[in-house]
């Protein structure tokens, strides 16, 4: 939870805030939570919180009487090792190393991080089909329970946007995600070649300066760079005001374990654009649009073609629709399941 914009903070304090009511009424302990200083309210008071020292590399008194243990993400710092009869589960949201064209020998050691925590996991849930099929096929899971559960969209708050918050001229595309290479906004570019009225608008972390000075490059090459705006980290209410009044939401990213931003847009019925990699096609369904390759006049034809479907068919009802089906009182009911298996 080191970052409140992203989309893991978002799944540790979803999963917290839904799974607890539910082993209260079952009459079971409550989730603890290990957290930075900084997000010791985030789980609302009457909640147990431990609150994350330097100490505890090397002494970890919480776990001595700690039955089940969640690690909710493959490279977690903080797994009882030594304490065999702690019972573990392990939440994989991705193998994106894998897909991102990483060098090999960054494969390698991804994968070995995460195999590690595998052999001491007693439970393995992944976030999507796709996840767990490339753990399958490229870790060693051995006899232990592999489950999917998808991760559930967040309530959106009220579509505001601040007094400094930019307000686009004209019709736009917006994406979110952490600005990288990996998530591909760059290719968007040549949309706004296509049509001389629309702005791109990203908002994220920045999160490799180099890829954010190539991007605006290839803008200014483009002749496009008036148009591209990449606004760095926004607010929750900045962020729905964006994705109620875009023309499109638009997510080209090359890996994706799950693809949160894409259910939470669903809810706007905005006309939405994935890429056909990974597990995004598993998120968006029939009701999103697919670039297939990311080719220039490709992407503006899919563009072109799927608004003009999305204005004649009355899809907005369906987009909302479908993300409905990601909800979170529907992931915890099944987290909670994993954790009475273990208990």
């Amino acid at each position: 939870m080191k970052y409140p914009n992203s989309g893991l903070y978002h799944y540790c304090l979803n999963l917290g805030l839904h799974v607890n009511p539910l082993l209260e009424e079952h009459g079971l302990p409550k989730l603890e939570f290990y957290v930075h200083r900084k997000d010791k309210a985030a789980f609302g008071p009457g909640n147990k919180v431990i609150i994350e020292h330097k100490r505890h590399r090397f002494f970890k008194p919480f776990i001595w009487n700690c039955r089940v243990w969640h690690a909710p993400f493959q490279t977690g710092r903080i797994v009882p090792y030594r304490n065999k009869s702690v019972q573990v589960v392990l939440t994989i949201h991705d193998l994106n190393a894998l897909h991102e064209g990483k060098p090999i020998r960054e494969q390698r050691e991804s994968i070995a991080r995460t195999q590690q925590l595998i052999k001491r996991s007693n439970v393995i849930v992944c976030v999507s089909e796709f996840c767990k099929n490339d753990v399958l096929k490229n870790c060693e899971v051995g006899n232990k329970p592999v489950y999917v559960i998808h991760n559930g969209s967040r309530h959106v708050e009220k579509p505001v946007l601040g007094i400094n918050s930019y307000q686009p001229k004209r019709p736009f595309l917006f994406g979110i995600g952490y600005v990288n290479q990996k998530k591909n906004f760059h290719t968007l570019l040549a949309l706004l070649e296509h049509d001389a009225d629309l702005e791109l608008v990203v908002a994220g972390r920045l999160d490799e300066p180099d890829y954010v000075s190539f991007m605006h490059k290839q803008a200014k090459g483009r002749k496009v760079e008036e148009r591209l705006h990449i606004l760095g980290p926004i607010s929750e209410s900045e962020k729905a005001w964006y994705m109620k009044n875009c023309k499109a939401y638009v997510h080209p990213s090359l890996a994706e374990g799950f693809g949160l931003p894409v259910v939470e847009a669903m809810e706007f019925g905005k006309p939405i654009f994935l890429s056909n990699l990974t597990s995004l096609p598993e998120v968006g369904g029939d009701v999103a649009f697919y670039f297939k390759s990311f080719e220039p006049a490709h992407m503006q034809q899919v563009l072109m073609d799927g608004l003009h479907t999305y204005s004649q068919n009355g899809l907005a009802d369906r987009i909302r629709e479908r993300g409905k089906l990601f909800d979170w009182k529907r992931s915890a009911q099944e987290y909670f399941k994993v954790y009475k298996s273990l208990l």
